[in-house]
């Protein structure tokens, strides 16, 4: 086989965690191969696809000194969070009072991708590939992945990346757990006629759970989990109605009038999703092609940029008689991100679960138990350490 066509690495997936494991292996000096379809320009001027970074998101793309080429006027900190039960309960969080900078960053997935994509300009060791795969098969030796040009690419491994419906992990035959919540997460953008002050607000209201997540320039982003018919109807509101009646459901958070900034809602589908195995031979998942979480937490990409961080410090601290593929270093990957993974998931779920059960008595026993969480401040600064990663 020619040297254009050998990596040691070939990642699939262009999102943000493709780019991502992309860029932290080439640091390790590996020459990798990257499956990235170009990726498509917000239709807003605000892009309703956001993300909260936690402490140790920010960390990885500083190391791949991606963070210090981000807009930084289109990045906002979070410093207090809000949260309100479905009847008198509420909970706060302040970076202040857990002694930390900031409980999370608000940034656009759109100027994330842009930084990523300059950085990965500007890495030698990266090949980009704008095609998809077509054939996956694994040797001993190494794996081959045919692309649906006709090429085909040797590594000793490939990390897949590519989402929840991962064709990686199809063609590696490892199967995932999946439960729909029959929720769809319905987005956009507003500016607010108050200042958000760099307050997070989320409430629990009849199963659905809403967040507005503070941008810069006043303007607030909206993360509503909606049954599906009630999705449906939200995403058929036109703006103004849309910001009416978000308005409406965030009185508490004294914002004011909200004002659509978006042209529509968007809405994807939501599910508790995990991967019976990370790894196979030759291949290693990471972020949505490994699990799925509850947005309720917004520590989806947190969860499979850590993936990210295990993966590269696995693969530099291997044995020299060992390649990227090794199953024993797969191994030591697996377990390391296992414990992450179950923890973030359960703790998703039940939230959602418990906030989803009927009745008087339910509703009193968990609002009480907000306020109980609130009144304890070491159970809460461990709840903020938990989150930063």
């Amino acid at each position: 086989m020619s040297n254009s066509n050998s990596f040691d690495v070939i990642v699939v997936g262009g999102g943000l965690v493709g780019k991502s494991t992309a860029l932290l292996l080439a640091q390790a000096r590996l020459k990798v191969a990257l499956l990235a379809r170009p990726a498509a320009a917000p239709a807003d001027a605000w892009d309703a696809r956001i993300y909260s970074l936690s402490a140790s998101s920010q960390t990885l793309l500083e190391r791949m000194r991606v963070w210090q080429a981000l807009d930084a006027a289109r990045v906002n900190p979070v410093y207090d969070m809000e949260v309100f039960g479905d009847a008198r309960g509420a909970l706060h969080f302040s970076a202040y009072q857990a002694a930390v900078p900031q409980l999370a960053w608000i940034a656009e997935s759109s100027n994330v991708e842009r930084a990523l994509d300059a950085a990965l300009r500007f890495a030698p060791q990266i090949h980009v590939f704008d095609a998809r795969g077509a054939a996956l098969a694994v040797s001993a030796e190494r794996a081959a992945l045919q692309l649906d040009d006709g090429a085909t690419l040797h590594a000793a491994l490939v990390v897949g990346a590519d989402g929840a419906h991962s064709w990686v992990r199809e063609q590696a035959g490892i199967a995932v757990q999946r439960r729909d919540y029959r929720q769809v997460g319905v987005v956009a953008n507003f500016r607010a006629e108050r200042a958000h002050r760099d307050t997070a607000y989320q409430w629990f209201r009849d199963g659905e759970i809403i967040a507005l997540l503070p941008l810069p320039q006043q303007h607030v982003s909206l993360v509503w989990s909606a049954f599906a018919d009630h999705a449906d109807e939200l995403l058929a509101l036109p703006p103004a109605a849309l910001a009416a009646e978000v308005t409406r459901v965030s009185g508490d958070a004294g914002l004011g009038e909200l004002t659509c900034v978006s042209a529509s809602a968007q809405g994807f589908p939501l599910a508790l999703s995990e991967a019976d195995r990370l790894i196979s031979p030759r291949i290693a998942l990471v972020g949505d092609a490994a699990h799925t979480v509850h947005p309720l937490a917004g520590q989806g990409m947190n969860l499979g940029l850590r993936d990210v961080t295990v993966l590269g410090e696995v693969l530099a601290a291997r044995e020299g008689f060992r390649d990227c593929g090794d199953f024993t270093v797969l191994r030591r990957y697996e377990r390391a991100r296992r414990e992450d993974i179950r923890r973030m998931a359960l703790t998703c779920d039940g939230l959602q679960r418990l906030f989803a059960l009927p009745g008087p008595v339910m509703q009193r026993l968990r609002n009480t138990g907000l306020d109980w969480v609130n009144a304890t401040p070491f159970l809460k600064k461990f709840l903020v350490g938990r989150a930063l990663g």
